[in-house]
């Protein structure tokens, strides 16, 4: 006999008292945490807790693009957006340069498949290429989190990569690109050991896949 898994709504954002245990959950692990009410107050918090003139790369995400954060970075003069210099570089001759490039900006930008009411960042990558500014390589990491990415444990964050961010992803990659996504490298960030190089912005609103 088998027992199906409760079907669980990843599109709906959680209460105000999931979204506090998880800050909470976060801040005993190291991570900064702010509880923001949308994309709008994040872009704007965004703005203020980084320095101007900084490195900043901005990885791939739905979030950063839906709320204009990413346009702010690499579209504007106020800090060096490292994505629009990549772009404009050889893939073949310009590989080692861009490897490091994406490897150690002062700041990474970005977003996360899930995070965990037991204070874990878990985020899911084709390439690979914004995991090693996340894990340690940037100076500081911001994420900006939609409240619907919030879950219970690992094992929910693991079916949430798999069944709702990688299928809605692989859309995306398949108009863009002309082939779908894959979930080739998965990090899961447990705890920050450097106190202030991570923060997370936790909306109160959904955003993003």
């Amino acid at each position: 006999m088998t027992t199906s898994m409760p079907a669980v709504p990843f599109a709906d954002p959680a209460p105000a008292p999931r979204l506090e245990r998880a800050a909470a959950a976060l801040a005993a692990h190291g991570f900064a945490v702010e509880i923001l009410d949308d994309a709008a107050a994040a872009r704007t918090r965004v703005e203020e807790l980084i320095p101007k003139g900084a490195t900043v790369f901005t990885a791939a995400s739905e979030t950063l693009r839906l709320s204009g954060i990413d346009e702010d970075i690499n579209a504007g003069e106020r800090y060096e957006a490292i994505k629009p210099r990549v772009l404009a570089m050889d893939r073949v001759t310009g590989a080692d340069d861009i490897r490091r490039l994406l490897a150690a900006p002062d700041v990474v930008v970005g977003s996360v498949a899930a995070l965990t009411e037991t204070g874990s960042l878990v985020i899911a990558s084709g390439s690979g290429s914004q995991l090693p500014a996340y894990a340690g390589g940037a100076a500081r990491a911001i994420w900006v989190v939609g409240a619907q990415k919030l879950v219970p444990d690992l094992d929910t964050a693991l079916r949430r990569v798999e069944n709702h961010c990688l299928p809605l992803e692989s859309a995306r990659t398949q108009e863009a690109y002309g082939w779908p996504s894959a979930i080739n490298r998965l990090l899961v960030l447990n705890a920050e050991p450097r106190p202030g190089r991570c923060t997370v912005l936790l909306l109160r609103e959904a955003i993003g896949f």
